[in-house]
């Protein structure tokens, strides 16, 4: 699956989830088409996912509470882990990033 804009895009390739480019999405329901692309990924998941933000840009108050909400649903499946991959260039995601780990400690975070 796969959800794309001029802005950004959204998809999965096995257990890894991409999101890409800016997304400023107004509300939670804006979110809500991503939100499923995740939990649909989770949901087929056996043992890991892996989150690769590298490439997002720009993730407004919204965003942060979707991933942080898909970090709970992922804390609730104990057989489950999850890998967030960021990047030290995009300013948003040290700070924002780092505090997932407070919902799940268990969160490899790969900042580079």
């Amino acid at each position: 699956m796969e959800i794309k804009t001029n802005e950004f895009q959204a998809w999965s390739v096995g257990t890894e989830i991409h999101l890409e480019g800016a997304m400023r999405l107004a509300g939670s329901d804006a979110y809500a088409p991503i939100y499923a692309l995740m939990i649909d990924v989770l949901n087929k998941a056996k043992s890991s996912v892996t989150m690769n933000l590298s490439n997002l840009e720009y993730l407004n108050s919204s965003g942060i509470n979707m991933i942080a909400k898909f970090t709970i649903e992922v804390r609730k499946r104990e057989s489950l882990h999850l890998t967030i991959k960021g990047s030290d260039q995009i300013p948003w995601q040290n700070k924002s990033l780092r505090n997932l780990k407070k919902l799940l400690p268990e969160l490899d975070l790969l900042i580079q």
